[in-house]
């Protein structure tokens, strides 16, 4: 391991602040079977610019997964056809196990056909999960409205079900808020089905709400088969900041990755004070390093 830590001190750093890692199969992520993923929101700034390049320099990094947002069947993956960043991602030795799928005009109507081209671009890229990344405000006013929700992602969890996917809800701090006598959250949990609909974790929302990953892991135990492993700054907590060096202690978490059914660590963080590049591999080093 040693050995391992200098050679990438030494590795060549590119242009962008970029290392370039030895082989993936000489990572502890590999040996222990779990592969380092990234949500591609974190390079939002410069995905549309340059889709290839980023791609590249992602893959450069030593991440091996990667999770999409925002692709309609019109505009695709920033600009490419499902089969064309597919390509990509196949040249660049990655995989996409989710991708965050906006789904707000099918919860607040139930029409789903909204909801087919996007299953479609999902089942192109071989995802695992389709996951509904957020809740609009309107949609969720009081705990039956979340209600409601829940139904419409069982819904939805039939029709991922029926093209080879599951569904997966991504949380934010809102869904902890107190309502009446309860918490979306708890709703969303407990009124949705076990088997089909899962949970990506987001802990940096879940700490930031003042709540316990490893609590709700022990609630409901092997819902969580996706986490976000974001950060939180330790002077101003409302930003994010490299994995590793905020205040969430991701170590004692990750003991609990059984309980919680983890199969996929995926690093996302929203704003930067460093090269996003340069900050992206400090938190893969953390992550491929200290926790898997």
């Amino acid at each position: 391991m040693n050995s391992r830590r200098i050679f990438i001190k030494q590795a060549a750093v590119a242009a962008a602040g970029l290392a370039i890692l030895p082989d993936f199969a000489c990572s502890p992520a590999a040996k222990a079977g779990r592969a380092v993923g990234i949500q591609l929101y974190t390079l939002r700034e410069l995905l549309p610019q340059d889709v290839k390049g980023v791609i590249e320099k992602v893959a450069k990094t030593g991440y091996k997964e990667v999770e999409t947002y925002g692709y309609t069947k019109e505009a695709g993956f920033w600009g490419l056809e499902a089969k064309s960043f597919k390509a990509l991602l196949d040249a660049n030795g990655l995989k996409a196990p989710s991708g965050h799928f906006g789904m707000d005009e099918f919860i607040k109507t139930g029409n789903k056909e909204l909801l087919k081209p996007l299953l479609e671009g999902a089942a192109t890229l071989e995802m695992e999960y389709f996951t509904c990344p957020y809740l609009d405000a309107a949609l969720r006013p009081d705990l039956d409205a979340y209600k409601k929700i829940a139904a419409r992602l069982n819904e939805a969890a039939e029709l991922s079900r029926q093209a080879g996917l599951q569904l997966a809800y991504h949380n934010h701090d809102f869904e902890f808020q107190q309502q009446g006598n309860g918490r979306g959250y708890d709703v969303l949990l407990n009124e949705t089905d076990k088997e089909l609909v899962k949970f990506e974790m987001d802990l940096y929302w879940v700490v930031r709400s003042g709540n316990d990953p490893v609590a709700l892991f022990n609630q409901h135990p092997g819902r969580f088969a996706m986490w976000h492993v974001k950060d939180m700054d330790k002077k101003d907590n409302t930003i994010n900041t490299e994995v590793g060096t905020g205040t969430i202690d991701f170590k004692a978490i990750y003991k609990q990755a059984k309980q919680a059914g983890l199969k996929h660590l995926i690093v996302e963080q929203e704003n930067f004070s460093i090269d996003p590049f340069e900050s992206i591999k400090k938190s893969f080093d953390y992550v491929d390093h200290e926790l898997v």
